[in-house]
């Protein structure tokens, strides 16, 4: 069975999740912290032999503090300047021996299996995939004074979503190609793209929504209590 390393990054600073006392992964949802159901969802997995929670640095101390039973699979790993920065530092600490590094966002905590092994299983067939959902609204490109310039076709259009998985070595590869430059890259798939490494595209959820606004966290706070019902 290929084996997975897994990289959470919850080191950013939440400046658009305004509202709440703690940054946006330590809140909780529905009695259970984001950054939990967001790691749940691979714990009892036999395919994923680590997992990897990224913190920023000034986080650290109160998160050991806050949850001090976050789980023995789980490892922390100290956080970077950007979220490339903040995988890195991870990447670095992922044993040679594993075949496959899936990255997930801390955000998004509905994430659910069959999206994660539909993932999984492209990313061992073509050594890079990620999920994706259709675009489904029109989308306009304006211009910087919002002046609508152009409508784009959406029919090839996707919204990424994570896990984003990889063949090892290929982002080993994609990082240190883009060394000096990270901060240029919003998530691991544009890394590889760069290489010219193809990725694969897998069907993603709808309900696997990043969380960073307050509205989304009172959307998914009203999908888990539907749920409950």
């Amino acid at each position: 069975m290929p084996e997975f390393s897994v990289i959470l990054p919850a080191a950013g600073s939440s400046r658009r999740f305004r509202g709440f006392a703690q940054k946006k992964p330590f809140v909780s949802l529905v009695d259970e912290p984001i950054w939990s159901r967001a790691v749940r969802a691979f714990t009892n997995r036999t395919d994923v032999v680590q997992i990897l929670l990224v913190l920023a640095d000034s986080d650290r101390s109160k998160f050991v503090e806050q949850f001090d039973k976050c789980g023995d699979r789980v490892e922390l790993v100290s956080g970077g300047n950007s979220r490339a920065e903040s995988v890195c530092n991870a990447l670095q600490q992922v044993p040679a021996s594993v075949e496959y590094v899936a990255v997930h966002d801390a955000a998004r905590p509905l994430i659910s299996q069959p999206v994660i092994d539909r993932v999984f299983t492209a990313a061992v067939e073509s050594g890079a995939a990620i999920p994706g959902i259709p675009v489904t609204s029109t989308v306009k490109q304006v211009d910087s004074s919002g002046l609508i310039q152009s409508t784009i076709d959406r029919s090839q259009l996707i919204l990424a979503q994570t896990p984003q998985a990889f063949g090892h070595q290929v982002l080993l590869n994609a990082y240190a190609k883009a060394s000096g430059c990270l901060q240029n890259f919003t998530d691991e798939a544009s890394l590889v793209e760069a290489t010219g490494h193809p990725v694969t595209v897998t069907e993603g959820s709808w309900d696997n929504i990043k969380i960073t606004t307050a509205d989304d966290f009172q959307l998914l706070q009203t999908i888990l209590k539907e749920r409950s019902r």
